[in-house]
């Protein structure tokens, strides 16, 4: 049976806008909406009041916020089948603990305030850090729509290790789903101490960079499947400013993250936490174990 798409809701206005995505992400993949309200949310950023409800979320009951989000999702997708639960913990336990049984988790961008708009809210920081299926932030001018695309491209962040790249995979289904190219960047840098001022070979250092990113680049790609459109890059430069900026033209930017067993931080790595904190579009974050 296939996995739902899960939205964690809150009453918010934010949290509406990501059940917009979640719905059209479940239509595109002909699955389950799941709509899941932690009751305890309202102790963290306390977003603006949703305009579905007409009332202040802290004066509405748990059924209300679910059966907006619900409403919300069947009048976009009136085939959808759309369930809603409410659960009595702490949203970020809650969510991570509904992403082993989800094919992706939806969430909002939660600012505290318009002055800290850009950036990103705890719970949907922890829930990116230890879910274990993919989560889509919704960062940036997204339209609050995955369909149909604003800018007709996904865009998938290559890193060092190529041998199980299941942030590629993701990017694969999501680019053929919406039937639009996919770019696939690999950054690299040379390193100040390896130039060198000999006319001959002031470019040999950058060149063995540059040569290993495409190498890098080419392994992650290798079973890429032919009906997908896909577009290779490397960039000079720290890829989290290479990401960023190729998230201004991008509907979705996908990146990994390592899960190592036992290891209690947040298991994003710089990269990925750049991303959600920066892009300018939904943020895919990918677990990959270790």
């Amino acid at each position: 049976m296939d996995l739902s798409i899960v939205v964690g809701v809150d009453g918010s206005e934010p949290s509406l806008r990501a059940t917009d995505w979640a719905s059209d992400e479940a239509a595109l993949r002909g699955v389950p909406l799941r709509v899941v309200y932690a009751c305890l949310w309202e102790r963290y950023e306390g977003a603006a009041l949703a305009k579905d409800l007409g009332k202040p979320s802290a004066q509405a009951l748990p059924q209300e916020i679910t059966g907006a989000a619900v409403r919300r999702a069947q009048a976009r997708h009136p085939d959808l089948k759309v369930t809603a639960d409410v659960v009595f913990e702490e949203p970020e336990y809650a969510l991570v603990r509904e992403s082993r049984n989800a094919s992706a988790l939806v969430v909002g961008n939660r600012g505290r305030s318009g002055l800290a708009a850009a950036l990103l809210g705890s719970v949907s920081l922890t829930v990116a850090a230890h879910a274990h299926c993919p989560v889509i932030v919704l960062r940036g001018s997204h339209d609050n729509q995955a369909t149909p695309p604003v800018h007709g491209r996904v865009v998938v962040g290559v890193g060092e290790e190529a041998e199980d790249p299941a942030a590629v995979r993701f990017a694969y289904e999501e680019a053929r789903r919406r039937g639009v190219p996919l770019e696939a960047l690999r950054a690299w840098r040379c390193p100040a101490h390896e130039t060198t001022d000999h006319p001959l070979l002031a470019d040999a250092p950058a060149r063995l960079h540059e040569q290993h990113a495409e190498e890098t680049l080419s392994a992650a790609l290798r079973d890429a499947p032919a009906d997908v459109e896909l577009h290779r890059r490397t960039v000079e430069g720290h890829a989290r400013r290479v990401l960023v900026d190729a998230s201004h033209g991008a509907d979705l930017l996908i990146v990994g993250a390592k899960r190592r067993t036992g290891h209690l931080g947040l298991q994003l790595g710089r990269v990925a936490h750049a991303a959600l904190h920066h892009s300018a579009c939904p943020v895919a974050v990918v677990p990959q174990p270790t």
